[in-house]
């Protein structure tokens, strides 16, 4: 009976759109940290490129992230710094974001009937943390179609 319920209950949660996209976001962050971890800024061979920069010749707002995450990842913040001036931000973005998932799945989990709340809840929160840990790319991104 306890296998039968379990398998019941995987099945019912297996359809619920939120518990899916928060263990898709879960999982494109860790492979993020995973992929700052792999690639070191001594080797400097990140298999992800700058288009901006091999197109223009100019580096952009976002250039040196990878490196500043693998710094970040490696506790050398300073020079983490040095390579791009938001990685901390964004990185500690992709940290909120990644203990947001699992806390908001498990109560998702656990307390079935504050669904709704818990998912307007962390659509706002997650929107107002993307906003402050974006801005400047996005101001960037809003300045440069001036006219």
């Amino acid at each position: 009976m306890i296998l039968y319920q379990r398998k019941n209950n995987w099945v019912r949660y297996r359809n619920e759109p939120y518990l899916i996209i928060n263990i898709f976001f879960a999982g494109v962050i860790v492979l993020i940290f995973a992929y700052s971890g792999i690639f070191s800024p001594e080797k400097d061979n990140y298999p992800v490129i700058c288009l901006h920069e091999k197109l223009t010749g100019e580096q952009c707002i976002s250039c040196g992230l990878s490196h500043s995450f693998s710094l970040i990842v490696r506790g050398r913040i300073e020079e983490a710094a040095q390579w791009n001036i938001y990685g901390m931000q964004v990185f500690l973005f992709f940290i909120l974001q990644l203990i947001m998932r699992v806390a908001f799945t498990i109560f998702h989990l656990r307390y079935p009937d504050t669904r709704k709340q818990l998912i307007i809840t962390d659509c706002l929160g997650s929107g107002v943390i993307f906003l402050i840990a974006f801005w400047p790319y996005i101001s960037n991104i809003l300045t440069g179609f001036q006219v």
